[in-house]
């Protein structure tokens, strides 16, 4: 089999419209990109797709549905033998638009639920967005699209989290994909509502139990690229078995992201300008996925060289080889280089041990352009250092807000 087929997932953002204004976005959606592909060049693409092997495309924006000609084209991707599934803000989808859905073949849904209604409206940018995502919900179970949720993990939502889970729940889902926020794009600038390294401490214990309700009530939690990295909840996150742990960033091998104007990505969240292999208007995909440089940072893992770009605390963890520095995404857009993620478990855990705590700060902020990022700093202080007195944000587990059908729980730690 030829090696370009290590692709088989892609997610295509067919265009950066959006009728929402989130906080996190990062690309930065709202307006169209200049020069989105046209019709004929997406139905192009969507053959080169499943040339090169694609097996599923997901549909993202901005917004999907704002562009004339999204059903055509989920419609010529379900045609050509792939799945075609859709992550969507829900914002107007009626019960109408969501009948052509389905007869498009569009087969799965994600619905974008960030806290409940106050706080997802505030990260989204506008008012009624949490009841149309509800009400979006609503008419996709009425016409038979399978559905679940997907929810940034931050510290305005965190406390909100296991509410979270009890209105999506009830409301049908079937999976919820958990990832935390990260700063690219517009998160870059509203950097006060990340998640401090050190209170991944408290954030995986409340994680872990209302993971383990989800499973004894039938609902498929999918933790994100960023979530995790060998603590103590690693398998029950990652689905329960011997072998079901982080085992290093998949962009390039199995996962490919394009954006609305042709661009070709390893991964879907990668910034633009670093991870960019090449455009579909200069070289085929095929030629892209073979050759470009781009896609292929992850391929020879196995090898000495496959932990060559790692600093500072990854360097020097005994996960390094398996784990080779976590989400290059999340690595990249808080240091401008992959290979040393704040963001892992393990490492808040061990820090701790040492009476370390790490914390960051903005040094240089992004530009201002899809998918970019800033500059942080990193700092290690004492665990019983003072905090920052300007940081209302700060999270803790006192912060968790239990509904009372959590009380009479045990908690998982």
């Amino acid at each position: 089999m030829s090696e370009y087929r290590r692709i088989s997932y892609a997610v295509w953002e067919i265009t950066l419209k959006c009728n929402l204004a989130c906080q996190h976005c990062g690309s930065r959606a709202g307006e169209a990109r200049t020069q989105e592909l046209s019709t004929a060049e997406a139905l192009n693409l969507v053959q080169q797709l499943a040339e090169v092997g694609i097996q599923e495309v997901t549909l993202i924006g901005g917004e999907a549905f704002m562009r004339p000609d999204w059903l055509e084209i989920a419609q010529a991707i379900t045609q050509a033998g792939m799945i075609c599934g859709m992550t969507t803000g829900g914002f107007g989808i009626s019960q109408e638009t969501a009948q052509k859905m389905k007869d498009a073949g569009i087969q799965v849904v994600s619905v974008s639920v960030d806290g409940l209604e106050a706080t997802h409206d505030r990260l989204r940018g506008k008012t009624g967005s949490w009841q149309w995502a509800f009400k979006t919900m609503s008419h996709l179970k009425q016409v038979g699209i399978p559905f679940g949720c997907n929810t940034q993990i931050n510290r305005l939502s965190a406390p909100e989290f296991p509410q979270i889970y009890e209105k999506i729940r009830d409301a049908g889902i079937f999976a919820w994909q958990i990832q935390l926020t990260v700063p690219m794009g517009n998160a870059a600038d509203n950097h006060q509502i990340l998640l401090q390294p050190y209170e991944l401490l408290d954030i995986y214990p409340m994680i872990a139990r209302v993971v383990q309700r989800a499973k004894q009530e039938g609902v498929d939690v999918q933790p994100g690229n960023n979530i995790g990295y060998y603590g103590p909840y690693e398998r029950l996150l990652r689905g329960g078995d011997a072998w079901t742990f982080w085992q290093g960033c998949s962009a390039g091998l199995s996962a490919l992201g394009i954006e609305a104007d042709g661009a070709i990505k390893g991964c879907p969240s990668l910034p633009t300008a670093a991870y960019t292999g090449g455009n579909i208007r200069d070289r085929s995909l095929r030629d892209i996925v073979e050759q470009a440089a781009e896609l292929r940072f992850n391929l020879g893992a196995d090898t000495p060289q496959g932990t060559e770009h790692l600093w500072g605390f990854c360097q020097t963890c005994e996960f390094a080889q398996l784990c080779r520095g976590g989400c290059s995404w999340t690595a990249h857009v808080f240091f401008d280089r992959r290979g040393n993620n704040p963001y892992c478990h393990h490492r808040a855990l061990t820090q701790a041990k040492k009476g370390i705590r790490e914390r960051f700060y903005l040094e240089q902020p992004a530009a201002g352009v899809p998918f970019d990022n800033g500059r942080f700093v990193l700092i290690e202080e004492s665990l019983d250092a003072p905090l920052p007195t300007n940081d209302p944000l700060y999270f803790s587990s006192s912060s968790i807000q239990w509904s009372d059908s959590w009380q009479k729980e045990m908690s998982l730690v």
